[in-house]
Order: C-alpha cells, then sequence, then structure tokens
C-alpha cells in the first residue's frame, strides 16, 4: 500500500544528490539503493546486480513502476472510457480492445489502495503494451470503497464488474472463457478471491449480467493478502499488522475488541481468498517486496500488511493440491517483474487449451 511514496521519497533523494557524485554511488555503496534495487529489480537495465543512478534515473523517467501519483495518467486513451458496470458512482472501467479476428482474452487490472483508496489507471503501460502487443486485451476498474461501503462490497463489486466484461464479449470481440485478473495489495486480494470463490453466476436471475460467470483462468498478486481474517494475520505476520488502519473501516468497527467478536467469523472466511482455495482453482503468479523475516518489537500498527508469509502460506496450500504457482521475491528475483508476470499471462491466456471458465 505504501510502495508509491516509497519510491516518491527514494527519488526525491537521488535529486538531492550531486551529480559528481553519481559514478561512484551504487546499491553497494548506498543502503537508499540497495533498498530501491530490492523493491524495483527492474532497475538494474543490465542485470549485472548492481543498480547504479543513472539507471535509477532512466527507470523513474521510463515510468515503468507501478508507484506512480494518484491520478498520474501516462496510459493511451481507452477504447471505452469510465463505462459504467453498476448502479455505485464507482462502478465503473475502462477497457482497451486488442485487435484481432477471433475474440480476443482478457486481463482486468484491480486496483490498490488499502480499500480506501487508489485509481484504475495506475497500472503499468508496460503491461498495457504488451498485452495489446500479444492480442489480449485489457480492463481496468473502480470499486468501492470500504469508506462507505465496508466489505464485502469490493469483493462484490470486482465479481460484478467480471460478469459485466463477460456480457459485453460479443460486442467487444472479447473471448468469455480466457478471463484473468491482476492487481497489488488490495487489487491481489480482490484478483484471488475472484480466481479462488465458486462461480457466484445466478442462472435464474433476470439481469443478463449476473448470469455471468465470475470464474477466471489465471490470477497475478503483488503484494496480496490471501487472508484478512485479523486473527490470522495476527498469527502468520505478527507485530501489529492486524492493526492496519484500513481494517476498521473493512468491517466497520471502531476498536480491536470489536475485532474479536465471534459474529464477525463468518465475513472473515468469506472475504479471504485462501478460505476458498479448492483444486479445480486457476493458477496464480506473486510477487512480494517486503523482507522474509519476523517483525522488528517496535513494528508500527499495520507493518507487515505486504509481507511475504501471505505469499509463502497461499504457495503452499496450492502445492498441496497440486495448482500451479509462480512466487517470486525482490530478494531473488533479478528479472523484470513486469515480462515475467506477462509472460505467464500469455502462456495461460493464449495457450491452445486454456482452463474452462464461465460462457
Amino acid at each position: 500500500m505504501a510502495t508509491h511514496r516509497t519510491f516518491r521519497c527514494l527519488i526525491v533523494t537521488l535529486l538531492l544528490i550531486p551529480a559528481t557524485a553519481f559514478a561512484q554511488v551504487t546499491s553497494e555503496n548506498d543502503p537508499r539503493l540497495k533498498r530501491w534495487l530490492e523493491r524495483f529489480p527492474a532497475a538494474d537495465a543490465d542485470k549485472d546486480g548492481v543498480l547504479t543512478e543513472a539507471e535509477a534515473r532512466a527507470y523513474r523517467d521510463r515510468g515503468r513502476t507501478q508507484g506512480r501519483r494518484r491520478g498520474d495518467n501516462r496510459l493511451p486513451a481507452p477504447t471505452h472510457a469510465d463505462v459504467s458496470y453498476g448502479p455505485h458512482e464507482r462502478n465503473i472501467l475502462d477497457v482497451w480492445l486488442a485487435e484481432g479476428d477471433e475474440p480476443t482474452p482478457l486481463l482486468i487490472y484491480i486496483h490498490g489502495g488499502g480499500f480506501v483508496g487508489g485509481n484504475k489507471r495506475t497500472f503499468s503501460p508496460q503491461v498495457l503494451q504488451g498485452c495489446l502487443d500479444s492480442g489480449i486485451s485489457v480492463a481496468a476498474i473502480h470499486y468501492r470503497f470500504v469508506t462507505t461501503d465496508p466489505f464485502p462490497a469490493p469483493q462484490h463489486d470486482a465479481a460484478r464488474a467480471v460478469q459485466f466484461l463477460r456480457s459485453k464479449a460479443k460486442e467487444w470481440n472479447l473471448d468469455p472463457q480466457r478471463v484473468a485478473a491482476f492487481g497489488g495489495s488490495a487489487g491481489a486480494g480482490l484478483s484471488m478471491w475472484l480466481g479462488f470463490h465458486d462461480d457466484l453466476a445466478d442462472t435464474e436471475s433476470e439481469d443478463p449480467v449476473a448470469r455471468q460467470s465470475t470464474r477466471l483462468v489465471a490470477v497475478g498478486s503483488r503484494g496480496g493478502q490471501s487472508s484478512y481474517d485479523p486473527a490470522v494475520i495476527r498469527e502468520w505476520v505478527g507485530g501489529r499488522a492486524h492493526e492496519h488502519p484500513s481494517i476498521y473501516k473493512c468491517y466497520d468497527v471502531a476498536s480491536l475488541d470489536e475485532l474479536d467478536d465471534p459474529g464477525l467469523q463468518p465475513l472473515y472466511d468469506e472475504v479471504s481468498a485462501i478460505t476458498h482455495l479448492t483444486a479445480d482453482d486457476p493458477p496464480v503468479w506473486m510477487f512480494y517486496n517486503e523482507p522474509n523475516r519476523p517483525l522488528p518489537a517496535d513494528a508500527r500498527p499495520g507493518q507487515g500488511i505486504h509481507h511475504p508469509i501471505f505469499g509463502l502460506k497461499l504457495k503452499a496450500a496450492m502445492d498441496e493440491l497440486r495448482i500451479e504457482n509462480v512466487y517470486r521475491h525482490a530478494s531473488e528475483f533479478r528479472g523484470d517483474r513486469d515480462a515475467d508476470m506477462l509472460e505467464f499471462f500469455r502462456r495461460h491466456l493464449l495457450g491452445d487449451s486454456p482452463a474452462e471458465a464461465g460462457s
């Protein structure tokens, strides 16, 4: 949730360094650049494991990081912008349609922001262009914030958006059997929830959108939380991660004591992706930046909310069920994370036998 703020702070710091020092300062002798390299490994242009000032500046200028200011728009104009998919003012989406004689697969971006903020146009231009070049259409959605509509409103909005996009398949030349989703933080949690939850299609509904499937063929997660159960977060992460400021709004409570109400357990189970995992669920690509170690004794409320344990717990569960999953961590992965994720989605969206989804 704080990746974009960290990125901006690092860039501001870099701008204060004298130009004469550029040649000498690298990630090997500057903790700021070392920290940045861990968070944004793709900035290491020559892949030598060392990040220089010049590489850092070039990476910033290319705009290939997701850590962008809210409202900063570097994406090309969508084919269809601010299309309403539901009754709320935040039930809108953008779609970029790929060219193709045959119906194209679809990748949906769900933004992060702690369920209290965020913007549908804050994903990487590299991902968008890579998809369009490959013949994959892209959509990006808004959803209700928990400041006005607590859980499970964001989850239901994400499901409705998938259903709406499937309902437009013929008009927009989309393949309803090849739909995937990805996001960061809150958007990752929503993407995983869609991937694992039972199909929410209501085949008897008078609403043609509600009759559509909510299932996906693949999921991408960046710093995603596989559980939103405060007790589980406390057990897995420790410290005060479960005290993240958003969690009170998510469950419409005012104190930690209220989160211990056993009456909330069904809701915790409903909105946590990992509780819905079954053997027929789609593959997942995961990426984490935070250090894979215990939190310090003086950890702040919410610190560790993107801890890799969320991915490692999910990986263990998926491995046990023999579901394909790709786990990456910034401390070990030196490739381009956008390119790596794109390869994953190309494989599952453009393959000869995509997993069966709703029509």
